[in-house]
């Protein structure tokens, strides 16, 4: 389990997650010094995108630190980071945009996001008991143990997986109406998809991860049955 053929692959994804993690600090760096056309903050532009799809209840709020943005869909609240819920550039609104997207997904009942949504529960209580159950069907050759570890880790991996189609559909939805309201030229959409681009590749990248972690799991399980 710990020197599996399988553990070459899982590397060359973590590394590239380190990669994706570090092009996304590097991409709105790059965009938060190029002012986007409007003039706008970050906190202006989520505020106007919400209105414009009736989501007027739902508030936009400030909260400390450096790519902490987030739509909390429980307490129904888009909350931005100091540089982008100040910020004037291509990166801040764009990343505020992205945001609104989850905000309207929540609202028309987007079917990825729905599911995402119930899954997280389940995700929530086995996550931490799917490792230890894996740890301990290896090591004491217990395959029953090991099957129902790879079962609750599967519900992680489905939930990365649905992760990803929601993330690039805010985003489909942040780049659209960030030009058609005005927030953006369309000279500058190019930009907002680099940013929004790089954010995804870390999605990518984490899902990838589980994935070819599941897959290896799957493979000792099979061998631990022969």
């Amino acid at each position: 389990m710990f020197f599996h053929p399988m553990d070459f692959l899982i590397i060359i994804a973590f590394l590239l997650s380190l990669w994706a993690q570090f092009r996304v600090k590097g991409t709105f760096n790059k965009f938060a010094d190029v002012p986007a056309s409007s003039g706008m903050t970050g906190a202006e532009a989520a505020r106007r995108m919400l209105d414009a799809n009736g989501l007027t209840s739902v508030p936009v709020e400030h909260i400390p630190g450096t790519l902490t943005d987030h739509y909390d869909p429980l307490s129904r609240v888009v909350r931005l980071s100091d540089p982008v819920y100040f910020g004037n550039s291509i990166s801040s609104l764009s990343v505020a945009c992205h945001e609104v997207g989850h905000a309207i997904q929540h609202k028309v009942s987007y079917p990825m996001l729905v599911a995402r949504h119930r899954i997280f529960p389940v995700v929530n209580l086995v996550s931490g008991v799917a490792p230890l159950l894996l740890l301990a069907g290896f090591f004491f050759h217990m395959a029953g143990l090991l099957l129902i570890g790879i079962i609750f880790f599967s519900a992680a991996v489905a939930f990365q997986l649905i992760t990803l189609p929601v993330e690039f559909n805010a985003s489909s939805r942040a780049k659209k109406l960030m030009v058609q309201m005005g927030f953006i030229r369309n000279t500058e959409e190019r930009s907002a998809s680099k940013v929004l681009g790089a954010a995804a590749l870390t999605y990518v990248a984490a899902a990838l991860i589980s994935v070819l972690e599941l897959a290896k799991y799957i493979m000792i399980f099979r061998s631990e049955e022969d």
